[in-house]
């Protein structure tokens, strides 16, 4: 279990990556990526960011790979700790999964 400092810490994390790809990050690929979640190492040594593209997936997480070091220098001039954690880009599936599952109980509904 995450305590409170970790909590607090993947939220600031989250709001920062997410104002620096809106506003810092010029790609043209990463104008349709969201963060989603972030979730630190209790030691704060690592941060596995969670992101969805509206389109071009395998583009975006390309893009954001490039940009990797641009984004963690841009996040440790904001963020308030001795060391700016280590950045992992992974694509949250969840949104897809849910809306799977949505479709699969639409289509159960409709065998009646």
């Amino acid at each position: 279990m995450a305590s409170l400092k970790v909590d607090k810490m993947n939220h600031y994390i989250m709001k920062e990556l997410s104002l620096i790809l809106r506003d810092e990050v010029k790609d043209p690929a990463l104008r349709m990526c969201t963060v989603t979640s972030v979730s630190c190492t209790n030691d704060m040594s690592v941060a596995k960011v969670y992101v969805t593209f509206m389109k071009n997936q395998g583009k975006g997480l390309r893009a954001l790979e490039r940009c990797k070091g641009f984004i963690r220098s841009q996040l440790a001039r904001r963020l308030k700790i001795r060391k700016c954690p280590e950045l992992i880009f992974k694509v949250d599936e969840s949104l897809e999964y849910g809306n799977r599952i949505e479709e699969l109980i639409k289509n159960l509904g409709n065998l009646k």
